[in-house]
Parts: C-alpha cells; structure tokens; sequence
C-alpha cells in the first residue's frame, strides 16, 4: 500500500537528496516501490528594489516526502541514498502521514495562499510613495508580514503619527 512518509536530510540539501534518491530509483530498478519524490515549496512574494518578486521557498527545511510501498528493500534504498539522516518516526517504524496532512504539505488546492514577506526592519526609515500621505518619510514601528502591512511614524505638524501602509506603498530611503 503505498503511503507518504517523511524523510530527514540535511538542511539546504534537499533538491540534491531528491535527485539522488530518483536517480538511485530507476539505477536499481525500484520504480515499482517509489511512486514519488516532492521537496514542499510555497510561492513567497518578496519586495525587492520596490518590485514585487515571487520566489519559491521550502516549506519544511531539511525534509523531504516520499510515497512509496513500504518494504525492506524500498526502505534500505531510501536509507542509503547520500543525503539522507533516516525517516521520521521511530528509528526502524517510520509512520506515514495522514491524508490531511498530505493535503496541508503540498497544498493540494486547500487553501492557495500567497505569503509576502518583509524586506524591511524596525527602525529603518521609508518614504511613503502613494496614498493620501505620499511624499512624507518617516521610520518604520511595527511590521504585519501576514496583513503586508507596516506602522510607519511620520511627522505631521511637528508630531510623530503612526500611520499603516503597505509594503507595496513605501520605498526604502
């Protein structure tokens, strides 16, 4: 019965354990045991130099699924491929992933959202370049990765005011 289970790798070494482990598949004629080999990525958008840039980013460093048939020798082949530390689970027992958590891994059409991500820091300063308080500068207070939105001080009549914009609304200074 073929199930996905987890498999450790050394972190950052994931894409090089994947083509390692679907080379050694077809070199030792194990296709019949290993349906699939996935190193979970979600797209990130990133702000860099004011342009809205998507990367893919690993969801689970240093980890990769594999859906197979379970067997000695499926397990020994993916035990011995560079790379790889073990499965997850007891240390001869590793334990399969349920459905739901295979849906959320690799986000079988669940819930497609886009994550941004801040290239800002607390305390750097910015301008804002749209909206109703375009041309005002100020410096970062508070950063909302999940909303994409920053608190921002900007000195209106002598007063520092905190104002929400979003990261697609201010240029770096």
């Amino acid at each position: 019965m073929f199930r996905w289970y987890v498999v450790n790798t050394y972190s950052g070494h994931e894409n090089k354990v994947k083509q390692n482990l679907e080379h050694r598949i077809v070199s030792l004629g194990q296709q019949r045991a290993v349906r699939s080999v996935v190193v979970p990525t979600e797209a990130v958008s990133e702000m860099k130099d004011n342009q809205k840039v998507t990367v893919e980013k690993r969801t689970m460093p240093g980890y990769v699924l594999v859906n197979m048939e379970l067997d000695e020798e499926s397990w020994t082949l993916v035990k011995g491929t560079p790379g790889v530390t073990g499965f997850v689970g007891a240390s001869n027992e590793p334990v399969p992933l349920t459905q739901m958590e295979v849906d959320r891994l690799l986000k079988k059409e669940v819930a497609v959202r886009e994550r941004t991500r801040a290239s800002f820091a607390i305390g750097e300063s910015v301008k804002v370049i749209s909206g109703p308080l375009a041309d005002f500068s100020g410096e970062i207070s508070e950063i909302n990765e999940d909303a994409a939105r920053l608190k921002v001080l900007v000195s209106i009549f002598g007063r520092e005011t905190p104002v929400e914009v979003g990261f697609d609304q201010v240029k770096k200074l």
